[in-house]
């Protein structure tokens, strides 16, 4: 009879090719079509999108509409991402649009109000909060934050006047500076506030800046208030303020500077359109992971393909130990099966079988004639060479005889 032997074809459990590609094709396909529509859409958007309050922006959230109506009127529009350049293009004739003032760290507040209080321009700040008011406008005070809603002026500013109701909310402040002007108030405070500045110039503090906003400059007078506003010089310098300042830089001895940089953590500098892609890239793969994980059930008996006996087994193991020389290994194997059905023969129990102070008194007992070192035959070393393996073999036969008709 033929001895049955191992080939490299795959077993009944494994996966052809074709299963693979049925069970992963659906998901490289949601793939391709995500990844896809990501490029299409970015290339689509990347024309227009520069970011928020971008004059160069044609997005809701941009503000290139207001930059052409002024331009229409003769108002020139310059885009700064530095203090520097901010500070260097700013002058009598000038106004100054800040968008995100809190952004600014104090040392870079402090260079600001500087330049502010030496020039007879406009300097407009946008959502200026606690954090920038105190350096920027010293005098006025902030006040819990309001929603956005359509409010009107109740204030003697020429411009909110001809503006009349505008979109207007966010921050809100008061002062007791003489000479200002405190329009388009929410439950007292102002959400607009004009100072007088010490060079002949002035601040204007908006609490939002929704009506700079393309989606809102055509409702109500948001579009008559913004032009009003920004276009009372020729010349409107609009500062973006950038992380990447190099005036943004903690400097040597300036603590304030030091601790502002340092209160700001790791997510706070990523922007929130990563942090939320990230989540829902999180929450998809986890989703993937439970649609395709295996379903584990209940073990299966299945029936082997080809019967071996177990004669056949026994050759073939005792061919890989000769293969291997393990003659250590086949003499453990010989003993501990003697041992576990010299046992139940002998009335010792199961799990005392190999111990020998249990087992061996019990065969010395049963066989009072027995020649040989019965702790050596059960117990002993390996033996040296495959005669003296044969050898233990025939022995433990004999002795499993001999116990047996005894």
């Amino acid at each position: 009879m033929t001895t049955p032997t191992s080939t490299a074809s795959p077993t009944s459990t494994s996966p052809t090719s074709r299963q693979i590609w049925t069970r992963t094709r659906g998901l490289l396909l949601a793939l391709a079509v995500l990844v896809t529509a990501g490029i299409v859409m970015a290339l689509m958007r990347s024309d227009a999108r520069h970011g928020h309050l971008d004059p160069r922006s044609a997005d809701p959230r941009g503000s290139r509409a207001v930059a052409e109506l002024l331009e229409q009127r003769g108002v020139t529009t310059q885009v700064v991402t530095t203090l520097a350049e901010a500070t260097a293009a700013s002058g009598p004739g000038t106004t100054l649009l800040v968008t995100t003032p809190d952004l600014l760290t104090s040392r870079q507040q402090k260079s600001l109000r500087t330049d502010m209080t030496s020039t007879s321009g406009r300097t407009v700040l946008l959502s200026a909060g606690a954090a920038s008011t105190g350096t920027l406008a010293p005098g006025v005070s902030t006040e819990t934050s309001a929603p956005v809603s359509a409010r009107t002026p109740r204030c003697s500013l020429p411009a909110a006047d001809r503006a009349g109701d505008v979109d207007l909310g966010g921050e809100r402040y008061t002062t007791e500076l003489p000479g200002s002007d405190a329009c388009y108030p929410s439950d007292g405070p102002a959400t607009l506030l004009r100072i007088n500045g010490p060079a002949g110039g002035d601040t204007v503090l908006l609490g939002s800046p929704d009506i700079l906003y393309n989606e809102r400059l055509d409702k109500r007078g948001n579009a008559s208030l913004a032009l009003q506003l920004l276009g009372s010089r020729p010349h409107l310098v609009w500062y973006l303020p950038s992380l990447d300042d190099p005036s943004a830089a903690p400097g040597d001895g300036d603590g304030d500077d030091r601790q502002d940089t340092g209160e700001r953590g790791f997510l706070e500098l990523i922007p929130a359109g990563w942090l939320w892609g990230t989540l829902q890239l999180a929450v998809a793969a986890a989703l993937a992971a439970i649609w395709r994980a295996r379903r584990l059930g209940p073990l299966v008996t299945e029936q082997l393909p080809v019967t071996i006996r177990a004669s056949e087994t026994t050759e073939g193991r005792a061919r890989l130990y000769r293969r291997t020389n393990a003659r250590d290994r086949a003499a453990t194997v010989l003993r501990t099966a003697t041992r576990t059905r010299l046992a139940p023969l002998l009335g010792v129990p199961p799990k005392e079988a190999h111990s020998p102070d249990a087992l061996l008194p019990a065969i010395s007992a049963r066989l009072t004639a027995r020649d040989g070192d019965l702790q050596d035959l059960l117990f002993g070393r390996p033996p040296a060479d495959d005669a003296a393996l044969t050898l233990l073999a025939d022995r433990l036969d004999a002795l499993e005889r001999e116990v047996r008709t005894s």
